[in-house]
């Protein structure tokens, strides 16, 4: 387990803000518009401010051939697999609950760190994935009956939450020696390619343009999502433990479901603001300081100053 630096907690609470508001703001953009295009035209206007992020901080964009690919590795299982599902199941479910679905994933990356990665959880790691479980199941407390309905949009969700989980634990043990706003920039280049392959192959006859709320769904993921957030998720991802980066953001579901409440009509019940409470004790499990280990007895020639053998 590992505090955040001041740093990192602005980052993460500026992340789940952008992350958990975008919920619902996918669904207003996807409810009439073709979603795989969504996401391609969303991650085309987001490259370049990426981009200018790199040449303002003076980061370098260059990658040596011999580690594309791995890149093309994490590209997979961090973007490809995880942006093509879950904007597959916004267009089927509700905001909240495939924010919900999405955001198993910590659950995921606990179990694959431990069957993969040989990661042992300590009894604060354990605590924190089982208040993490709970509170998922809370949240969808009232959703079973329908969600029963809508098995495909449940698949993905889930599908995309297990992979982008593997892909979480695969960054955190990434040797490529490049900033990781490099990896960020050429990771999102690679998945704007097959987002447009795949939306020209399926969804070429629904092409057309965007409606106004469409194009505020589009900019809004262009610059806050592709720009800033997955380079910020990315770096906590590479600073910090797996099973700390991925239950920090917890609160991103539970903001996702008020959220969509406020804009978009959905009922909040006991259980949603029970699910707040474990998720703060899922984030607190393993982001709260540790109590440090208490010092030794000290050794009876250490206390008497002399600290010299029998033989000094």
């Amino acid at each position: 387990m590992q505090s955040l630096t001041r740093q990192q907690l602005v980052l993460l609470v500026l992340l789940t803000i952008v992350w958990g508001v975008n919920w619902p703001v996918m669904k207003l953009g996807v409810t009439d518009y073709p979603p795989l295009t969504f996401r391609a035209i969303s991650m085309a206007l987001g490259l370049p401010v990426l981009a200018l992020a790199l040449v303002v901080m003076k980061v370098p964009f260059r990658l040596p051939a011999r580690h594309w690919p791995e890149l093309l590795w994490l590209a997979a299982t961090n973007m490809f697999v995880w942006h093509t599902c879950i904007i597959l199941a916004v267009k089927t479910l509700s905001s909240g609950r495939a924010a919900i679905l999405g955001y198993t994933m910590p659950i995921f990356s606990a179990v694959l760190g431990a069957l993969l990665f040989s990661a042992v959880l300590t009894r604060r790691g354990w605590i924190g994935v089982s208040a993490a479980a709970l509170g998922v199941a809370l949240l969808l407390w009232h959703e079973l009956t329908g969600l029963a309905g809508k098995p495909a949009g449940v698949a993905l969700a889930l599908v995309a939450a297990a992979t982008w989980a593997l892909g979480t634990q695969l960054l955190r043990r990434t040797r490529i020696p490049v900033p990781t706003l490099t990896l960020s920039f050429w990771m999102t280049a690679l998945t704007a390619v097959v987002m447009t392959l795949l939306c020209a192959v399926f969804e070429r006859q629904q092409w057309r343009e965007p409606s106004a709320t469409a194009w505020f769904a589009i900019l809004f993921n262009a610059v806050l999502i592709f720009g800033f957030a997955h380079a910020t998720w990315f770096y906590l991802a590479r600073a910090l433990p797996p099973l700390a980066s991925t239950l920090s953001v917890m609160f991103i579901p539970v903001l996702g479901v008020f959220t969509g409440a406020l804009w978009l009509g959905e009922v909040l019940h006991w259980q949603d603001f029970a699910a707040v409470a474990l998720m703060v004790v899922a984030i607190a499990s393993v982001l709260w300081p540790a109590r440090p280990p208490a010092p030794s007895p000290a050794s009876p020639a250490t206390a008497s100053g002399t600290g010299r053998g029998p033989d000094a």
